[in-house]
């Protein structure tokens, strides 16, 4: 295990920073794309093929939007 050293201290938080940063990041990410799927002032094709394509089926489901239908294997 290293030691806790301020420098190795000092890199974790580094890492921390940049770990929230990314994720700040991803949230509103998803706020946005949220927003778009739900504003109704969007044509409804246009919504239902980008929650399918993002695969978010709990968000198509909310949004009573028609699931894609099962693959059909040979």
């Amino acid at each position: 295990m290293p030691e806790h050293t301020p420098g190795y201290v000092a890199a974790l938080a580094a890492q921390l920073r940049g770990a929230e940063d990314e994720l700040q990041e991803l949230r509103g990410f998803k706020t946005a794309v949220t927003n778009f799927l739900r504003n109704p002032a969007i044509a409804l094709d246009i919504r239902q093929n980008l929650a399918r394509d993002l695969n978010l089926q709990n968000l198509a489901q909310a949004l009573n939007l028609p699931q894609p239908a099962p693959e059909k294997t040979p």
